[in-house]
């Protein structure tokens, strides 16, 4: 197991900075602040920054296919056209709820996360939204629903309920999951998984809320490599860049009394391997 060295690619107070997605056809990282109800861009290779707020908290970004974004917010699923302008694809408000994370399937839905604002257990949800705004709730009894991702074969979705402490693993094939079961654990003072990607070797890099770092996992689900960071909540992770090679890494500072002087910023770990091409959703 190796360690590897991280440095800053945008610093940042985000209360809770997440999402990070490669946009390849604008070539720029996406990434939000949660609570702060703000979409970011950045571009890496001109270092210029964008700042969009969103009216309502914003639990995930991604593009769309034929330009512009999708949106998971608090209230349901919402697209941005490439003119700027905002319309609802799915809205269902339920009180006390809130989006979070998401991922575009191989197939270009949207898997979108929801949970409880108190994290009550069972209270959030993860369902598949399709372009037409079709909706079909995949799992309903979340708590803190959060990274999602696929295999390099699209043959396998990884996925995590963070208060599980468990990195889990279905059987996929289009719509469908089959065949639930663990794929790595995380021990006890280690922190909780957050949000996950997945590289073109098929290893699945887990970043760890009040855990300072992100793992490797080989695709047999042995811990092989340990990016450690300077803050301790870690959110999410995504390959970037030229080439893919460029891993992205965003933290938060909610709840710190006392935040690291980077917490809330986006790290980043050049050349630490190669990402996986993200499909835009098909809507």
């Amino acid at each position: 197991m190796t360690t590897t060295p991280y440095e800053v690619a945008v610093r940042a107070e985000a209360e809770l900075g997440e999402g990070p997605t490669w946009d390849a056809a604008a070539g720029r990282l996406l990434w939000i602040d949660i609570l702060d109800c703000r979409v970011h861009t950045y571009d890496p290779a001109t270092g210029r920054r964008t700042v969009r707020r969103t009216e309502q908290h914003v639990g995930a970004v991604k593009p769309r296919a034929g330009g512009g974004l999708v949106l998971n917010l608090r209230d349901g699923v919402g697209l941005l056209d490439p003119d700027g302008s905002f319309r609802w694809l799915h809205r269902e408000p339920v009180p006390g709820r809130r989006a979070n994370d998401a991922a575009v399937a191989p197939d270009g839905s949207l898997w979108a996360g929801t949970m409880r604002y108190d994290e009550a257990p069972g209270g959030g949800t993860l369902s598949r939204v399709t372009g037409d705004g079709s909706v079909d709730v995949v799992l309903d009894d979340v708590t803190v629903s959060n990274g999602t991702g696929w295999s390099p074969d699209g043959r396998l979705m990884y996925y995590i309920d963070s208060p599980t402490r468990r990195v889990d693993v279905f059987d996929y094939e289009v719509g469908r999951l089959s065949g639930r079961r663990t794929f790595a654990e995380i021990e006890d003072g280690a922190g909780f998984p957050d949000g996950l990607t997945v590289d073109a070797d098929g290893c699945v890099w887990v970043a760890l809320w009040q855990g300072a770092a992100v793992r490797r996992y080989t695709p047999e689900g042995r811990l092989d490599r340990v990016i450690e960071l300077p803050v301790p909540l870690v959110t999410a992770c995504a390959f970037g860049g030229a080439g893919l090679s460029d891993l992205y890494i965003t933290t938060a500072r909610v709840g710190l009394t006392e935040p690291p002087a980077l917490a809330g910023s986006v790290f980043v770990v050049p050349g630490v391997g190669k990402g996986l091409e993200q499909p835009a959703f098909a809507g």
